[in-house]
Parts: C-alpha cells; structure tokens; sequence
C-alpha cells in the first residue's frame, strides 16, 4: 500500500491502551440517538403532524422514501469522502446537518418547507449513520471485527426500545419543542462524540488489533515502518479498489442479498401495525407492541453476534439470518393469535440484529480496508431497492387485494432467495494485471 504524506501528517504519539473500542462506543451511541430521535420515531412525528397540520398520511410518508433514495444517492460520494478525508470530518459535519435539520423541522408551516427541513435532517443522518461508522470500526478491527460492529448495533437496538420517551414528549409539550430539542441534544452529545471517532488506528500511533510492531515501535517514524502499521494483520486476500470489488460475483450477491432483507425490514417497520390492527383485528396499542418486541428481538441478534466465534463463516451466518427474516414475515402474516405475533417480531429482531454487523463485515473480509466506503457508498445504491420496494410491495397488494397476505407472501419469498445469494457470496480472489 502506498503512504501518502495525508496519512503520515495524521501520524501521532501511540496510545498506551487499545483505543478502537472507544471508537465502537462513539459510533453506538451515535446510532443510539439517530434510532431513538429519528429512525424508529418517525412514525410519531408523522401522527402529530396529521393532526396539527392537517397534511395526508401519503405527502408525509414520502419523506421517509425521500430519506432512503437520499442515502443510496450520496452513498458513493459519502463513500469516497470516508476513504478520502476519514470518518471523523464526515461525522462531525453530519452531526452539526442533523441537529440543524431538526431544528428547521420545528419551524416548518409548510409542506415544502417540512421538505426542506427534512432533505437537511437527512443528508445530516446519513453522514453519522452506521455506514460511516462502521468504515471507521473496520479500519480499527480484523480479528474481532463482526464483535465490535455487533457491538455498535447495541446502541440503535437500544435507541428503538426508548421511542416512547419522543413519543410521550411529542404528547405532553408537542412536536415543535420535541424536534427543536432534538436537534439541541444531537448537537450537544454528538460533537463530542463524533470527535471520539478517529478514523484510523494510525491516527493515535496505533495498529490494527492494537497489535504491536515487532521492533516494539508503535510510531510511525519512516515511511516503510508506517506501511507495515497499515497492513492488516494476519492472512488477507489483498486491498480491492472499488472497481475491482465491482467486478467480482461476491459484491453483486452481498449486495442483492442485503436488498431482499431490506424488503422484511422496510415492510414490517411500515406495515406491521396496520396489518395487526385491521388485518388481525387488534388494538393499535398491542399492534404497537410488535415493534417494541422486534427492537427487543433485535438486542438479542447483536447478543448472539457478540457470542458467535470468528471462526464461524459469516456468510452461512448471514444465509441464515434470512431464513429467520422469511419465517418472520410469514408468521406476522398467517398469526393466528398473540403468542405467534410475539414468536414473529423476536425471529425477526433476532434475523435484523445478528446479520447488519456480519454483512460489513464480510465486506472488509473480503474487500480489505482501502476502499471500503466507497464499496459499502455503491452497495447502498443496490440495497435501496429493497428499502423502497418493501413498502410499495406490500402496499399496492393491500390497496388492491383489501389485505396483506399476498404482498407479505411474495416479499417472504425474497428473503428466503436472498439466503441463497449470501451462501453463494464466497471470498473473491484478487486477479492482478
């Protein structure tokens, strides 16, 4: 690997103790704040704003679409921002958009200004989500790295449990003051936590692994030793560019197998509630429990990808979970009573937590260090299809057939195909020309 003066001008005083899991506690706390005050609390905001504004169900809902084709959007560009200039410049400017956006958000009298409010909300969102943390983990871990990204997933599983705290907020003060103070608490916490987030362990004198140079140097102090500290430790297949990842088989069935899992979340986290409410015949507020149990669910996944060895091959992992996601969604849509509802969400939070940190994981297996923002950037283009087809999927069969069960079939079917993408996603063999 080449050593730029960039890297070299980063180059500090080693630390005594191994500070990548400070960066894996930055990074979950970040993603806490971003599940707890947007991701899982948007659904909130959108009743407050029906009933405050008197705005269709349909003009809000677009937001959250808006939301995801921005993602998949700037994923390249934020992408090769990462690889560029770090993570930590991307964080701290999507915490300072973040915060900014929800306080435009309170101000908003207007649709297009709600938009407005809600492009900046976004953009902010996507520059401290779990993308970019996770590129800032997978520069710090290779031998325990499916742990410390399972371990940064504890903080958006725990987020989704605290939804209520925004909820009973919105009630008693009104959404203005929720959104406002948000933007305040995102602003307070997260610059500093965005500032825990260094980029590289060479950034701090570090190595990968927090492994020592066999000199016992840890500083970079020509450019040779410098190399060897970028290195990763241990047997690697080599640093694919991202236009060799692009030519592999592995990153198009990661990539579509991620998609086919996106179209079980995006659904369920859209659907569900209407669908146990009108389709089951339960109360909204026991229909509302099923996404509390799938955020419990979830906690357990990330428990379960803390406890399984590195050993283990990620990607029968990772096929696996899917099959959990496709059981999931067929027992939400043929429950026959509150015990299968429950056995549905926890299979599903379980399929949701465990195989998020495997699949970014596989890809720095498989890809190496170099490049990966940019190969997760353009991963995110593919994946957004699932994101935006689960909801429309399952929509347009219950606007048509009077019920979920068909649109909750088909998109079950998907993630049981996707299994077979991840199975057949092996670890690509770098050709060099």
């Amino acid at each position: 690997m080449l050593v730029t003066h960039r890297h070299l001008r980063y180059a500090q005083p080693a630390m005594k103790k191994f500070y990548g899991w400070r960066v894996v506690v930055a990074g979950g706390t970040l993603q806490f704040f971003q599940s707890m005050l947007l991701n899982q609390a948007f659904g909130a905001y959108l009743a407050a704003l029906v009933q405050d504004r008197g705005w269709s169900k349909t003009a809000l809902s677009g937001a959250a679409a808006l939301k995801s084709t921005e993602s998949a959007l700037l994923g390249p560009v934020l992408g090769w921002l990462v690889d560029r200039y770090g993570s930590q410049r991307v964080v701290r400017a999507g915490v300072i958009l973040f915060g900014s956006g929800f306080m435009l958000l309170s101000q908003t009298d207007t649709l297009a200004t709600f938009y407005a409010a809600f492009v900046i909300l976004a953009l902010g969102a996507s520059m401290c989500s779990n993308m970019v943390v996770s590129v800032a983990i997978i520069q710090w871990f290779e031998k325990n790295r499916a742990k410390a990204l399972s371990s940064s997933q504890f903080g958006a599983a725990i987020g989704g449990l605290f939804v209520f705290v925004v909820a009973w907020v919105i009630q008693h003060y009104g959404w203005r003051i929720t959104a406002f103070a948000s933007g305040v608490l995102l602003i307070a916490c997260g610059w500093p936590l965005a500032n825990m987030v260094k980029s590289r362990p060479e950034d701090v004198g570090q190595r990968i692994d927090g492994q020592l140079p066999e000199d016992g140097n840890t500083t970079a102090g020509n450019a040779s030793a410098h190399a060897a500290s970028v290195a990763p430790a241990g047997p690697t297949q080599g640093e694919f560019t991202a236009r060799e990842a692009l030519r592999t088989s592995a990153f198009w069935y990661l990539s579509i197998g991620h998609a086919c899992s996106l179209f079980v979340v995006s659904a369920i986290n859209v659907h569900a509630i209407t669908h146990i409410k009108e389709g089951l015949g339960y109360s909204l507020a026991i229909a509302s429990l099923y996404i509390t149990i799938a955020t419990a669910g979830q906690f357990v996944g990330v428990m379960c990808g803390w406890a399984i060895p590195e050993r283990i091959e990620k990607r029968k992992v990772t096929a696996f979970t899917m099959l959990l996601h496709a059981s999931g969604m067929l027992l939400l849509t043929y429950a026959t009573g509150p015990v299968v509802l429950v056995l549905s969400a926890l299979v599903h939070g379980m399929g949701w937590g465990l195989r998020g940190p495997f699949i970014s994981a596989m890809r720095a297996d498989y890809f190496g260090r170099t490049a990966i923002g940019m190969i997760l950037g353009l991963s995110s283009m593919i994946m957004v299809i699932g994101q935006i087809g689960g909801p429309l999927i399952a929509g347009a069969f219950a606007d048509w057939l009077g019920n979920y069960r068909v649109g909750f079939t088909i998109i079950a079917v998907l993630a049981a195909i996707g299994s077979l993408f991840f199975w057949m996603a092996k670890r690509p063999v770098q050709r060099h020309h």
